[in-house]
């Protein structure tokens, strides 16, 4: 199965230069926060594919206009196909704004899902807006990472680790893909194709 990730930059691509072939074989797309709503809704009706979506610090919009056509899986585990996708948007508390949290915040989020991931016994695609904190992030509020990301990924080992936020044009001190343990890290900056 081949999924999608798209995160922070629309992809000229997929949107400019739309070609249906190049989605060929894809059978979900995932969007990690900090796209338009219109880029989501568009891939959604013009490839037929699934598209989810968690919110990125500059979705605000989504609360008036959200993508159509697209699932958002916000504090969720969604299961698509036997693969359960668990979703958690957002950044670092900055400033005042929506999608923005404290490190206290989001442990309450997580909190919340504790008899939902006991129930599906965990998950194998952790989808966020934000790295984990050390891992991809930087020393900024803005772009610091969630250390209970790390905590998540380590109590239960899902297959990947999938965030936006921190855009690969920052420069080369920002690592595209990790490994930690079993799991593999990636920054779905633009796009990123995985193969399950």
């Amino acid at each position: 199965m081949k999924i999608l990730f798209i995160a922070d930059e629309e992809a000229k691509a997929y949107w400019d230069y739309f070609r249906k072939e190049d989605f060929e074989g894809v059978e979900l797309i995932i969007s990690c926060g900090d796209l338009k709503a219109a880029y989501l809704s568009f891939l959604a009706t013009m490839t037929s594919v699934p598209v989810l979506y968690v919110m990125g610090n500059h979705d605000d919009k989504y609360d008036r206009k959200p993508p159509e056509g697209c699932v958002c899986i916000e504090d969720r585990i969604y299961n698509f196909q036997g693969i359960r996708i668990l979703g958690l948007g957002g950044s670092y508390r900055y400033k005042e704004g929506k999608n923005q949290y404290t490190e206290q915040e989001m442990e309450k989020r997580i909190k919340k899902l504790r008899f939902k991931l006991k129930r599906s016994k965990g998950f194998d695609i952790l989808v966020t807006h934000s790295p984990a904190y050390g891992l991809h992030d930087d020393v900024d509020l803005c772009h610091r990472g969630f250390d209970v990301f790390n905590r998540l990924i380590e109590q239960y080992r899902p297959k990947y680790f999938v965030h936006g936020h921190v855009h690969m044009n920052y420069g080369i001190k920002f690592p595209r893909e990790d490994m930690v343990g079993e799991t593999h890290v990636i920054n779905a900056y633009e796009k990123y194709m995985i193969e399950l």
